[in-house]
């Protein structure tokens, strides 16, 4: 089930110039087909990525700090405007469900849960959890499928096993007609089967396979070569 289908850039010529348009895979940003249940956005730090993943968040009706479409609280308001210059097109299906998991502000997310009185629904109160397991807890207590989630670098937190958990629970809810869009770093996230990479950097954004990515290689030849690695890093 496509749930999101197209992400039409509309900015105008004029703020080019300006952040977040200055940047270039943003810029040369036309359409993006997110065809797959899973779709992972990857790319070294400050070529856009969070900045994209962030403006179709907020362009679906979720908070820019984070949460579900109902939570309505700000911290600090540091989303750029991107996402008003982005049209989602969408197949007739409706998510029940939804959720935006924005790592640098989960924090601010399991405050507001305790403020809603809302800590059945997460399995607990977030802030009594380690960050790993307040993660964890989302996505086994709170997310329920047919939904939209929308992540950023949910592997923050996560240890390895728990990254595979993470993996587990992704398919349960996938088999429950949900779509996930996820922003990464993680070679263990983005193993998920048969899901679309789009490689994010200063020459745009391209669909690339798994075994391509510069996550795998260099985590392989790293494994792989192990000593050799260290020496040439001067260690």
């Amino acid at each position: 089930m496509i749930y999101i289908s197209e992400v039409r850039n509309n900015c105008v010529a004029e703020r080019r110039a300006s952040y977040p348009y200055n940047i270039p895979s943003i810029s040369n940003l036309t359409d993006l087909k997110l065809r797959k249940e899973v779709t992972f956005i990857i790319g070294e730090n400050g070529v856009g990525k969070s900045t994209l993943i962030e403006a179709i968040a907020v362009n679906a009706g979720f908070n820019p700090e984070g949460g579900s479409r109902n939570f309505n609280f700000s911290t600090k308001d540091s989303h750029s405007s991107l996402f008003e210059d982005i049209q989602l097109i969408r197949t007739g299906y409706r998510n029940r469900d939804g959720f935006f998991l924005r790592a640098e502000s989960f924090y601010n997310v399991a405050t507001a849960v305790d403020d809603y009185q809302a800590q059945e629904s997460y399995g607990g109160s977030l802030h009594e959890c380690s960050h790993g397991e307040s993660f964890l807890s989302l996505l086994h207590h709170r997310l329920y499928g047919q939904g939209l989630y929308i992540f950023d670098e949910p592997e923050s937190a996560l240890s390895i096993v728990s990254q595979m958990n993470m993996l587990v629970r992704i398919q349960q809810l996938v088999e429950k007609n949900s779509q996930f869009v996820i922003a990464t770093h993680s070679p263990i996230l983005m193993a998920y089967p048969d899901a679309d990479i789009f490689q994010v950097s200063m020459e745009g954004i391209q669909l690339i396979s798994y075994e391509d990515t510069e996550q795998y290689r260099l985590t392989k030849y790293f494994m792989n070569n192990r000593e050799r690695m260290l020496q040439e890093l001067g260690l």
